[in-house]
């Protein structure tokens, strides 16, 4: 069951991974996003690089509760910002949220498991006790 753990790093890095390529080869389009609910756009840059790197780490599974961690509060900062204006009034809005939420909740489940296996956690934790 194991590989199946790595799955799920895998298609929920997958979802930053891809947003971060997007962003930055559309980064106009972004940063007046952003702009537009008041992030400074010289966040867009660290912003891509943590999509990017984050994510990697995850479905490598290094740190893994830590870097869960900081996509969920990453996660829920951004839908604080960008996605809960008009919620109840626009439904793709909603929608946005309820993934986002989602998103959030596979990584707790993240957080609230041990090191497994297939992550490099586990390789490094086993090789201390040697």
């Amino acid at each position: 069951m194991h590989i199946v753990e790595v799955f799920g790093r895998i298609f929920i890095s997958a979802l930053f991974l891809i947003e971060a390529i997007r962003k930055f080869f559309n980064p106009d389009m972004s940063m007046m996003y952003m702009s537009d609910h008041g992030v400074p756009e010289f966040l867009f840059y660290p912003s891509v690089a943590f999509e990017i790197i984050i994510p990697l780490l995850l479905i490598a599974g290094y740190k893994t509760r830590i870097v869960a961690s900081l996509l969920a509060l990453f996660v829920f900062i951004v839908t604080i910002i960008f996605h809960t204006h008009h919620i109840f009034i626009d439904a793709a809005q909603l929608t946005i949220v309820l993934k986002n939420i989602a998103i959030i909740g596979g990584l707790l489940v993240i957080i609230s498991n041990k090191p497994q296996v297939c992550t490099l956690d586990y390789y490094l934790e086993s090789k201390k006790g040697n």
